[in-house]
């Protein structure tokens, strides 16, 4: 047998076989480098970033926004060489030799896991976990990785190994949330990439091997304070730093630099009142990995003063019973929340922190009163014109009961003005001005003003001058501000714009405003409630409602068995309405309402608020002309019992109940009595 000859055949048979095995392989290859997704859309995809709330400034993060990707892409000279450095020697320190595949590195990961009975997996190089990051999925098959090398070498064609490098840090995942360099710093050393030191970045790429296990927040501190070191050693046998740097840096216990795990948060009421109001024009997904830069309408330091005023009187919400308080501002000129505390503590589970006040529905008590009287002076009613104070039965109210109102000090006042009515909150004369102006022109002008959305205007009657009705201090702040802006509403903003992640404009509110109120109207409603002389016949002329030298428009509110305590106040250029209660509606002490227990906190934040301005007192309403046929007068008439009419001065001298008096009103075209 000729074995010589065999053994050619076999060994021709051999290599044709192998032949046809490579150009298989081959063509498999090319196929799958055709099919597999083109390098060049790595920089153009769409990479999930974290969205950030900011305030008016821009200079204070209040809150960032994500999903479960918390990602801030950064530019190249936004990168530090340190970061870059401890990547290269902690995943591949070959990265700038090879091609984007490290096949010797690949025969040994093969090998080892051949040995070890497991699929083949391990030796990626930085372009790798780019490609793999970017374009596929985790899953640990043949096939997967066959696509991450070909992926990474096409990579390889197309960018330069710094662009590789930066978005590599910017895309992979260094565990708690935090994907790319930018958020890493941002959680672990609470600073920026930029700022990054050898051993903070040394530590940082020690996460991405095993996120879970190395994590900082874990129960691995010491073996990810080893890993840290050996790449700090393995830094320096690479020579890609100064030695002395290196042994600086292992000096260093890096442990004690990491920041403990918080989700930082400012102004959280006002932040997740923004995060919805973005999510309703935006969607959620846009907002949360969109990347975008939110420049919100909220002052700052108003904020630290709002919440501020609510803490400092801390002491006068406990002696009244009142486990709970809220503020928010505006800017009348704009309609820009400036301030926005929902609670007195966002975290305090027992009050219910995290419910936000200043939009839940509340009764606002006297608050209301002023818009009573606007609609009256709308229909020619004026501050001069007087009203009769004294115990009246309105009749029948929606329980079947006679409607008769009484005034917070159990007392009735005569004959009063409807300025001493309405500055020192009496009752009986607040509903005799609902009927005098109608509870359908009231409930007009309130839907106008949008203080409330009151409907069916059969249902409400007329308790509803003394605040029956439920609104939200929000509504309401709004409300007093077209008071403060002389009849003009401007809609409420908490975004002033949206900058997205390539730095270009991507949304600015329009500003809506429309002349809602005669401004005569809202001069008189100024008039009356800036009135410190007016007011002090009740409050006295020391009060929390009085900001010496400051000329301040202010109103007060307490509701039945006092559930809810408000003060509401402005100046032309700013609004604040502060509230005092319990979220469960449980009533306070007797004697808390609005003056004492909410009058405080809103004087905290308006004499901080106006320290820094000078007196800006609100232009006087012009005096009714006896000639216009739209402004209502009045005549008083006192008569003894027989019928006798006599004059003011004799009634007052004689017993209240022995004496009658009428009011008529009336215009060119009309009489009304009273």
């Amino acid at each position: 047998m000729n074995f010589k000859k065999i053994f050619k055949n076999a060994s021709t048979i051999s290599l044709s076989f192998l032949a046809i095995i490579l150009a298989l392989i081959i063509l498999a290859f090319t196929y799958l480098y055709l099919k597999t997704p083109l390098a060049k859309s790595l920089s153009t995809r769409s990479i999930p970033q974290t969205t950030t709330i900011y305030d008016k400034t821009g200079q204070h993060v209040l809150y960032e926004l994500h999903g479960e990707e918390n990602r801030k892409i950064l530019g190249h000279n936004d990168i530090p060489d340190t970061i870059r450095i401890s990547t290269i020697a902690a995943e591949d320190d070959g990265f700038y030799n090879h091609i984007g595949v490290d096949f010797l590195s690949i025969l040994r990961a093969i090998k080892s896991n051949i040995e070890k009975n497991g699929t083949a997996e391990g030796a990626s190089t930085i372009t790798q976990q780019l490609a793999r990051n970017a374009f596929l999925s985790r899953d640990k098959t043949f096939k997967r990785k066959i696509n991450e090398l070909i992926i990474a070498l096409k990579i390889e064609r197309q960018y330069s190994k710094d662009d590789i490098l930066d978005m590599y840090l910017n895309e992979i995942p260094y565990g708690s949330n935090a994907y790319g360099i930018g958020s890493a710093a941002k959680i672990f050393f609470g600073k920026e990439a930029r700022d990054l030191t050898l051993d903070e970045a040394a530590l940082i790429s020690a996460l991405p091997k095993a996120t879970s296990y190395y994590s900082p927040y874990g129960n691995h501190i010491d073996e990810l304070i080893y890993r840290q070191q050996r790449i700090l050693d393995r830094i320096s046998e690479l020579d890609l730093a100064d030695n002395e740097d290196i042994a600086e840096a292992k000096k260093i216990n890096v442990a004690e630099k990491i920041i403990p795990f918080t989700e930082k948060i400012e102004a959280p009421h006002f932040v997740f009142y923004v995060k919805e109001e973005l999510e309703k024009k935006f969607g959620k997904d846009a907002i949360e990995d969109g990347g975008l830069k939110v420049y919100t309408t909220l002052d700052y330091d108003l904020q630290k003063n709002a919440e501020l005023a609510i803490s400092e009187n801390e002491n006068t919400l406990q002696k009244y019973g009142a486990s709970n308080a809220a503020l928010v501002s505006l800017d009348p000129t704009n309609g820009n929340i400036l301030a926005m505390v929902g609670s007195k503590d966002y975290y305090n589970k027992q009050i219910d922190g995290n419910v936000n006040i200043t939009i839940s529905p509340r009764q606002p008590g006297s608050s209301f009163k002023p818009f009573v009287y606007a609609a009256a002076f709308e229909k020619g009613f004026h501050p001069e014109i007087n009203i009769l104070d004294k115990e009246t039965d309105f009749g029948k109210d929606g329980t079947g009961k006679n409607y008769i109102p009484k005034n917070y000090d159990g007392k009735y006042h005569g004959v009063v003005t409807m300025r001493q009515a309405l500055a020192t909150s009496l009752n009986v004369p607040a509903v005799k001005t609902l009927t005098l102006a109608g509870i359908e022109n009231t409930v007009s002008l309130v839907n106008r003003f949008g203080v409330a959305k009151l409907e069916n205007t059969n249902d409400y009657g007329l308790s509803l001058a003394l605040g029956g009705e439920e609104v939200r201090m929000l509504d309401e702040a709004s409300g007093y501000a077209v008071f403060a802006a002389e009849g003009k509403k401007n809609s409420i903003k908490s975004i002033s714009k949206i900058i997205d992640s390539k730095n270009e404009i991507f949304y600015i509110p329009e500003q809506e405003s429309s002349q809602i109120l005669d401004m005569q109207v809202a001069r008189k409603i100024n008039s009356v409630l800036s009135d410190n002389r007016a007011r002090s016949a009740v409050f006295g002329p020391n009060s929390k409602l009085h900001i010496p030298g400051k000329t301040v428009a202010a109103k007060t509110g307490t509701t039945s068995e006092y559930k809810d305590a408000w003060t509401a106040g402005y100046t032309p250029h700013i609004v604040a309405v502060a509230w005092a209660g319990n979220n469960d509606n449980r009533s306070m002490k007797t004697g808390a309402d609005g003056s004492y227990v909410a009058a405080p906190i809103w004087n905290s934040f308006m004499q901080k608020a106006l320290a820094n301005y000078s007196d800006e007192p609100f232009e006087d309403y012009v005096k009714f002309d006896p000639d216009d046929p739209n402004i209502i007068f009045d005549k008083v008439v006192y008569k003894k019992k027989n019928g006798k009419e006599i004059s003011e001065k004799k009634a007052k001298d004689k017993d209240p109940d022995k004496i009658d008096i009428s009011i008529t009103y009336f215009t060119a075209n009309s009489i009304v009595n009273e």
